[in-house]
């Protein structure tokens, strides 16, 4: 999680070619939308799509929802272009897929740079290939680097399934270690992280068990193919009034006059540190920041 909480608890992506979703936008309560130019849109509609990036932006929900763009891969004939259309509109980031190497997060940052893009636009990377999981510490070590621009990894699930051949099981079991090294990996590098896509938009009550999982993993939310994903995933990535009212009770223990000073108090037959104080006002912050 990143120094000021911004919650990406629900994280959907759009397709710029379809007009009907975008217009729906502004009634979503997702936490962020993603104009998607890449896996959602065909070929022969790349252009197109990217073409209408502008107004897109231009028409940006007045209830300041995170927007990013996910750009075709610069090794593309289209990946170029998009990262400079995505940079005039000034989003609050753009998502590069098919991220190998840092030198992948640097070269689109070189870009944002050489074309005096506010340093407000973020990059976002995707961790979906082999190689990108064999690089994924120094990648995440562009995080510390506010110049890098590199502030979120996105699980790119579904493709690490298809580069690797592993089973795709409901219980992501053969997924699983890769994704806890993407949440050690993101940690290390003060990065938020979100868990990839759940393909059958109709199971909502699976939907809600992966949300659950990767909460508990230590993901900060979840990507999403539709709409009907957005509640479960806001409820999963949320502190519970439990842990919302343990974290209160951490609080009020150390502020009183006899644990001044002291590292380590007795609350509730428990020992609790300094370090369940910066944890339990951290969830606070957050619970503020999302309303919980």
């Amino acid at each position: 999680m990143t120094e000021t909480y911004r919650p990406r608890r629900s994280v959907l992506y759009v397709p710029a070619s379809n007009d009907k979703a975008l217009s729906k936008i502004t009634s979503l309560a997702c936490d962020a939308v993603i104009i998607d130019l890449e896996d959602a849109v065909a070929p022969a509609d790349k252009v197109s799509a990217r073409e209408k990036l502008a107004g897109i932006f231009a028409s940006r929900p007045g209830r300041r929802c995170e927007m990013a763009v996910r750009i075709n891969p610069l090794s593309s004939e289209w990946g170029a272009d998009d990262l400079l259309a995505a940079a005039r509109c000034e989003p609050d980031a753009i998502l590069l897929p098919k991220v190998d190497t840092p030198r992948d997060v640097l070269e689109a940052g070189d870009v944002l740079d050489d074309n005096l893009s506010p340093d407000e636009v973020k990059l976002w990377a995707m961790i979906e290939t082999p190689k990108a999981l064999l690089n994924i510490g120094p990648i995440a070590e562009l995080g510390r680097d506010p110049a890098s621009r590199l502030v979120c990894f996105v699980a790119g699930t579904n493709d690490l399934v298809k580069e690797t051949g592993i089973l795709a099981t409901p219980d992501r079991r053969y997924l699983t270690p890769w994704l806890m090294q993407m949440v050690l990996a993101a940690r290390a590098g003060g990065l938020d992280l979100l868990d990839g896509v759940f393909n059958d938009f109709r199971d909502l009550e699976a939907f809600a068990r992966e949300c659950g999982e990767a909460a508990a993993m230590g993901f900060d939310g979840k990507s999403l193919i539709h709409p009907a994903q957005i509640d479960a995933a806001n409820r999963a990535f949320a502190p519970s009034a439990e842990a919302v009212a343990e974290a209160r009770s951490v609080k009020e223990a150390f502020a009183l006059a006899e644990n001044a000073g002291r590292q380590v108090i007795a609350l509730n037959g428990k020992m609790v540190e300094r370090l369940h104080l910066a944890q339990a006002e951290k969830l606070l912050a957050k619970a503020a920041t999302i309303g919980a």
